[in-house]
């Protein structure tokens, strides 16, 4: 069964830490949003911490997540930022206290990792969302997403698809998140089953090749032929190649699965994008797409 953390209220403290790279300056902005929406904010020692490139050493950014898992004061958890470490540190954690009381975990990017494993693991719904690094830019549609789905209210998502897809409706239980992350933690314990799920896929910087490579390694493994439905999200920041690929990044996608049946979305606003929706992952979903028109909704 799964398990679905209780919805946050006015006087609920969330705190900030910072499970991969370190912070590069000040989240005033981001702590000042949380605040206005009646939270209290509990800031980790990962917030300041740095070493090389990561928000402290492994010992110490394990142990500062550690800390708030098992706090029964903090409600919900939301990674500072992404980059990369998490995977470093994922093995370490222990879910006893927090799997018989469950609480938010937010984040997108590289804290897929922490998403994916929460679900793998435990069946315990997380959120794919906005991060303290990342409110500044954002748009007030994807911070009020983020809201919404702390706070319990239903989300719902209508737009016009740029890139065409396959109509269809599907429902199912919803996972996802940045495609390399999803692709590093095969073969591991945070390892998804995807069979009978609607799947969304987002990521930056990457070449198309590697899309190409990382989307025929999920064919392969058997991972997309199950699905209800695909959503994928923005594929921005693409690398430039030497020799061109020949195929833009929805294209290469498309190409993939064009030979299954099941309902299929580009353009989803989720991602390394300002506009990044909010969706939560291991919560059910309904996905209706109809030529170029898209509606999905978890309520």
């Amino acid at each position: 069964m799964i398990k679905q953390p209780a919805y946050l209220k006015k006087g609920d403290k969330i705190a900030i830490v910072c499970p991969a790279k370190k912070l590069p300056g000040s989240i005033a902005p981001a702590i000042a949003i949380l605040e206005s929406w009646g939270l209290e904010v509990v800031l980790g020692q990962t917030v300041t911490a740095e070493h090389n490139q990561f928000a402290g050493d492994d010992a110490l950014r394990a142990a500062d997540i550690q800390g708030f898992l098992d706090d029964p004061e903090i409600k919900a958890i939301i990674a500072g930022r992404g980059g990369y470490g998490t995977v470093r540190i994922i093995d370490e954690l222990n879910y006893d206290k927090f799997k018989v009381d469950p609480k938010w975990i937010i984040g997108f990017s590289d804290i897929t990792v922490l998403l994916c494993d929460l679900f793998a693991r435990l069946k315990i719904q997380s959120i794919h969302g906005q991060m303290p690094y990342t409110f500044e830019k954002a748009t007030p549609e994807s911070l009020d997403s983020l809201k919404k789905a702390l706070f319990g209210e239903a989300i719902k998502y209508e737009y016009t698809n740029s890139f065409p897809g396959r109509s269809g409706t599907a429902e199912g239980i919803l996972i996802g998140g940045n495609l390399t992350l999803m692709v590093m933690v095969q073969g591991s314990a945070s390892e998804i089953d995807y069979r009978n799920k609607i799947l969304f896929l987002e990521d930056v910087g990457e070449q198309e090749y590697s899309i190409d490579s990382m989307m025929h390694m999920l064919k392969r493994s058997g991972k997309l032929a199950g699905l209800k439905g695909l959503i994928i999200g923005a594929f921005n920041e693409i690398a430039t190649e030497t020799i061109p690929f020949g195929a833009s990044p929805e294209q290469v996608i498309w190409d993939i699965v064009k030979e299954y049946d099941y309902p299929v979305c580009f353009n989803f606003p989720v991602g390394h994008i300002d506009d990044n929706r909010t969706l939560v992952v291991g919560k059910p979903a309904k996905l209706i797409i109809n030529q170029q028109n898209v509606v999905l909704t978890q309520s």
